[in-house]
């Protein structure tokens, strides 16, 4: 499971009515996909959703090879016209996340939360921020087989 991670957080964030209609559901997964080469950016806001790699967490092996545990990387870049209204919906965002969590029993043990600087990007124009999520997820999906 920890090698789809991202799709519980694609998940999360794709039940939230606020978070959905925040960005008139312009939610993706990994990059935005286009059609034409030539097309006009995607209007802001939307969201982002990657993977961006894991480890094994040696520090819990039992066994010679891999441990049952990974640490995660999930990156969340918030996009919006405004910076009032990327702090808006970079708080949306990290409390539909931790109430997700709270509320629903994933792979996902623990995570500890991060946020990258906020940018500007001059030709779309817009403001932007990746929230940051490093997650402790067992790779085993039933326990109970071993």
């Amino acid at each position: 499971m920890s090698l789809a991670t991202d799709s519980i957080f694609i998940a999360a964030l794709s039940e939230s009515e606020d978070v959905m209609g925040a960005i008139d559901g312009r939610l993706y997964g990994t990059a935005i996909p286009l059609p034409d080469e030539d097309a006009d950016n995607v209007p802001v806001p939307y969201i982002i959703v990657t993977f961006d790699g894991l480890n094994n967490d040696d520090s819990t092996k039992d066994d010679l090879y891999e441990s049952e545990y990974d640490k995660v990387k999930i990156g969340i870049e918030v996009t919006a016209k405004t910076i009032g209204g990327l702090h808006d919906l970079t708080q949306m965002v990290r409390d539909t996340i931790l109430a997700y969590f709270r509320e629903n029993d994933t792979a996902v043990n623990d995570y500890a939360f991060s946020a990258e600087p906020i940018q500007f990007d001059s030709l779309k124009p817009c403001y932007w921020q990746t929230l940051r999520y490093q997650c402790d997820v067992c790779n085993i999906e039933d326990d109970e087989q071993e």
